[in-house]
């Protein structure tokens, strides 16, 4: 496959020059799509002029097209050109080159739209107007796309390779369009795992969706690992892209493999779901990282007022993530579960953040509630570091169900693979590291519980109920205690207080007032409002807040102060500056089902944790808050104790030795 795409991607050499890195792209993969078209009609021209002469209308066309070229393993084309022209034939008329050829694409079947998103036929009056077209044509016209010669995989391959080599040389976030073989295979085995003794009965018809398709190599990875499995399967794929080239890709692909073209459908995912209303047996997806969603805030948060049903419902992340927005997007399109018991499984490649950013309460915690507490995550795989073309941060695959096995349900499965992977001999980018055959069977049978004893290699593996990631943020509160005295230091604060400094006499009277030291915040407030008002000074309740708060400090043998107004007048007064949270487990003393039975849990967690330490604090209740959190590398973790201080004390000595050597030998 490199072979092939150094060769595709050599043409750059001859629009080196006219063109600067940046548009290379633009140029080798509408002509890859092209010739890989015309490879793929060869075969099938005679027929294809024949009906394309006897029948007008466009379905007629297509339905005699399929029939005449369907083969044992095809369901037949789907597309056809109303045009006499190849890449050959087109060169064979130099001087009017550029028409040929515009005329040749310009009489490809109304559902093959992709050139009008690669806008060709610019790209071909650019190429003539540069003096490079004739050039190019001939480099494309040599290579043999044909399926025999080069497979849909492998055509896929090719096309991921060719986008990667675009962005990379136009500086625009290399890698973020694809996701690499090895990651996709591997997925896609964990999607189809649990499911593989119904996938190879007679009759097997299955959907399969990406939201985030790029050029369908999710697809295509799934369609053929499923045909793998039973060659008779029918397949129905579905994709929608943002980008227009990559989605022009994508729809090329899918047409020549007999897919229906409308299935792949362009527009932003999280603005518009182009599918609504419909529901996949599997939905694959690797959202770019990191990508924030202010572009389309506006029409996010409308859905997710709406509530309902609609897939943002459940709660929103932070801006500047729109990796949770995806999850909830996959978890809404699986299917429903029928009366036999199947329902819809997912895969999705998220980053780190989505398993812990975000505190009780917030989007990102109530999104993972809403997955939990539906029990919808069979499983988290941790993968090794380096996995991606453009980033070497730590990345997850997420399995989804909505019809877990029944040993399985209410419970997660977390996979730390982070310890395989293999070096690559060359890097792509920040991609170092791959995932082998072994390795990835390892991983699938760590997820199916099918380990044997003698496996070579072995994946560690831990299973905790839905609720173990969930806990209560509980607000402590302990009481305000405050001594006041009338020191030069207090009164110094009150006088730099822009809001107290002010106040004719203010300072001069708390001179006055004397030192004398005061734990009952009521008495002093008392003392010191009769010693104002004797100087003339008068005090707005604000103000006299702030001056008692200026001058007080926290003693904890003063007598707690109280509340003197509201619906808790009397109460204790609690101190901001002391205000505590501690996060209780749901699974601390069991996993209570009923609110009087959440109080009791965390009323003994706090007689057990918090009262033995600070006996004069209380939780208010106002304030108890719900989380949830997937703690994926606690759970992995493995103490490492340092070395013994004689090791490092004798490389210390070592080290010291050295440079002192060195010295030595500078003076000399």
């Amino acid at each position: 496959m490199s072979v092939l795409s150094n060769f595709v991607w050599s043409v750059a050499d001859t629009l080196r020059g006219p063109y600067s890195e940046a548009e290379y792209g633009s140029v080798i993969l509408p002509f890859t799509v092209l010739r890989r078209l015309e490879c793929v009609m060869a075969p099938h021209r005679e027929a294809m002029a024949e009906i394309v002469a006897h029948h007008q209308g466009e379905q007629q066309r297509r339905t005699h097209l399929k029939l005449k070229t369907r083969t044992a393993d095809s369901a037949g084309l789907s597309f056809w050109t109303t045009s006499d022209y190849t890449l050959k034939k087109a060169l064979q008329d130099p001087d009017n080159l550029a028409a040929n050829l515009i005329d040749y694409v310009g009489g490809f079947s109304a559902n093959l739209d992709v050139f009008k998103s690669f806008d060709l036929e610019n790209v071909i009056r650019t190429l003539d107007a540069r003096d490079r077209l004739a050039q190019v044509v001939r480099h494309f016209e040599k290579i043999d796309l044909s399926p025999d010669a080069v497979t849909n995989a492998d055509m896929g391959d090719l096309f991921e390779n060719l986008i990667y080599r675009f962005a990379e040389s136009a500086n625009d976030g290399a890698g973020q369009f694809y996701t690499p073989r090895d990651v996709v295979r591997l997925l896609v085995d964990l999607v189809y795992a649990e499911d593989t003794d119904a996938l190879r009965g007679r009759g097997t018809v299955r959907s399969i969706y990406d939201p985030t398709v790029g050029t369908g190599g999710m697809l295509t990875v799934a369609d053929q690992h499923l045909r793998d499995f039973n060659p008779d399967a029918s397949t129905a794929l579905f994709g929608q892209e943002i980008n227009p080239r990559t989605y022009a890709i994508c729809k090329a692909d899918l047409l020549i493999t007999g897919q229906d073209p409308s299935n792949v459908r362009q527009g932003d995912t999280l603005v518009v779901d182009r599918f609504e209303g419909r529901r996949f047996d599997y939905v694959l997806s690797n959202p770019p990282f990191g990508t924030d969603w202010k572009a389309v805030e506006k029409k996010v948060k409308e859905e997710h007022a709406r509530g309902g049903q609609g897939r943002f419902a459940p709660g929103l992340p932070a801006v500047g993530d729109a990796a949770m927005l995806f999850l909830l997007h996959v978890a809404s399109k699986m299917r429903d579960v029928d009366e036999t018991g199947r329902g819809g499984k997912a895969g999705i490649v998220l980053n780190g953040s989505p398993l812990f950013n975000g505190g009780a309460g917030s989007g990102p915690s109530d999104i993972r509630g809403h997955v939990l507490e539906n029990d919808l995550v069979e499983a988290i795989v941790a993968l090794p570091n380096d996995m991606f073309y453009n980033t070497g941060i730590a990345t997850y695959l997420w399995i989804l169900s909505n019809a877990k096995p029944t040993e399985r349900k209410g419970t997660v499965q977390l996979i730390d693979a982070t310890g395989l992977g293999s070096k690559m001999r060359k890097s792509i980018g920040s991609k170092r590291v791959e995932i082998e055959d072994k390795q990835r069977t390892a991983i699938v049978r760590a997820f199916t519980g099918d380990e044997a004893a003698d496996d070579e290699i072995r994946v560690p593996v831990k299973v905790f109920a839905n609720r173990d990631f969930a806990y209560w943020t509980v607000t402590v509160e302990r009481p305000l205690q405050l001594r006041f005295e009338c020191t030069p230091e207090r009164i110094s604060g009150v006088a730099e207080d822009k809001r107290l400094g002010q106040i004719d006499g203010l300072v001069d009277t708390l001179k006055a007032f004397g030192a004398e030291a005061y734990l009952n915040r009521e008495k002093f407030n008392h003392a010191l409002g009769k010693h104002l008002k004797d100087h003339g000074v008068r005090l707005t309740p604000a103000k006299t807040k702030s001056l008692w708060q200026a001058i007080g400090v926290h003693d904890e043998t003063a007598d707690f102060c109280r509340l003197s107004s509201g619906k808790n007048k009397g109460d204790i007064e609690p101190d901001p500056s002391l205000r505590d949270t501690e996060n209780v487990p749901f699974g601390w003393g069991g996993y209570p089902k009923t609110h009087e039975a959440l109080t009791e849990t965390v009323q003994a967690y706090f007689e057990a944790e918090v009262k033995p330490h600070v006996a004069s604090a209380w939780i208010d209740w106002e304030k108890t808050k719900t989380g949830y959190e997937i703690p994926f590398t606690r759970h992995f973790y493995t103490y490492e104790p340092p070395r013994p201080l004689e090791e490092i004390d004798a490389d210390l000595e070592r080290v010291v030795g050295e440079i002192m050597e060195l010295l030595r030998q500078v003076e000399a």
